[in-house]
Formats: structure tokens, sequence, C-alpha cells
């Protein structure tokens, strides 16, 4: 089966949106950050450098279900950059949908840490990254998922994704 959503998920500072946003320009599928679908109290709290519990990303996840049904009942496609950290996150976005498929970008902290110190106006610290890294479950081997390392160039990655998912570029 094809997928019809593609849910680019790892820590922050792996590259999610930008990944995402390059797949959704190639695949020309709607793409959307998932940071978009946090409610404001949940900016605030990682801005102050405290991290989400799980309370707080419930709400967020569903806005981001409701976005995936709403996207299929339109028979359309999309690509979401969102953390998906725990395979119960993971199960709550993608429902009962067996055409959702998460592309986990993954990378070495080191790596991670570098390229959150380089960005600029993004409400994550720097100092949650090890929250992040301490609530990661990559996925498992019966999740429809694929891992791509985030150790090059966001046009290998995508070119990764693509190949690994047999999904063709819009121009293709």
């Amino acid at each position: 089966m094809s997928p019809r959503v593609l849910i680019v998920m790892g820590v922050s500072g792996c590259g999610k949106s930008t990944v995402g946003q390059a797949l959704g320009d190639r695949l020309g599928w709607e793409f959307r950050d998932g940071d978009a679908f946090h409610p404001a109290a949940n900016v605030a709290k990682m801005k102050s450098g405290a991290p989400l519990t799980d309370e707080d990303r419930w709400p967020w996840l569903d806005a981001i279900a409701a976005f995936i049904d709403a996207q299929r009942a339109a028979n359309a496609h999309a690509v979401i950059a969102c953390s998906a950290l725990k395979r119960v996150y993971r199960d709550r976005l993608k429902g009962q949908h067996g055409d959702v498929v998460f592309v986990h970008l993954a990378g070495g902290k080191d790596l991670i840490e570098a390229r959150m110190a380089a960005r600029k106006n993004h409400f994550m610290p720097l100092g949650l990254l090890d929250s992040q890294f301490a609530t990661l479950e990559p996925p498992a081997a019966d999740e429809l998922a694929i891992v791509v390392s985030v150790a090059g160039a966001p046009d290998e990655i995508v070119a990764d994704v693509l190949g690994q998912t047999g999904l063709k570029a819009a121009a293709e």
C-alpha cells in the first residue's frame, strides 16, 4: 500500500521541518509543521525550558490526528513534521489508518546538538534535547516506519525517503 500520509519524526533539531517541507514540495503533497498545532501553553512551557508531559501532548497529538483524518476524508496526501517520540503517540496519530508511514530521522546527539545551537528563532531550547532523547522510543519492527540517517544533506535525506517508500516525486 502506498502511503497517503508521511509523518517525519524524531527529536528536536533533527531536521523534521526542513525534510518535511522538502518532501512535500517534491511529492506535491501538503506540508504541515506539527509545531503549528501546539496550544500556546505548550509553546510557552517549552520556551521556559520545561519539557512537556504526556498530558500536555494529548491535545496537540489529537489536533494533528484530526488533520490526518481530514486529509484522508478529502482523499488528499500530506507530510507532517511531528516529534512522535513515543509509540503511544504514534499510535494516537495514525489511529486505524494503515497508510500513515513514519519517517524516523535518526542521528547522534552531538550532530543534532550542533544543529540546534546553530538555528535561530526556534522556541525549543537546547537544554531540552536530553529530555527528547530520554523520551524517544525508536519505531519497533512491527510499526509502519522507515529510519533515515540525518548525517546527509536534506536532498540526500529526501532521496532516501523516496527510495525507501517507493514514492515518486511529483515531476517524475
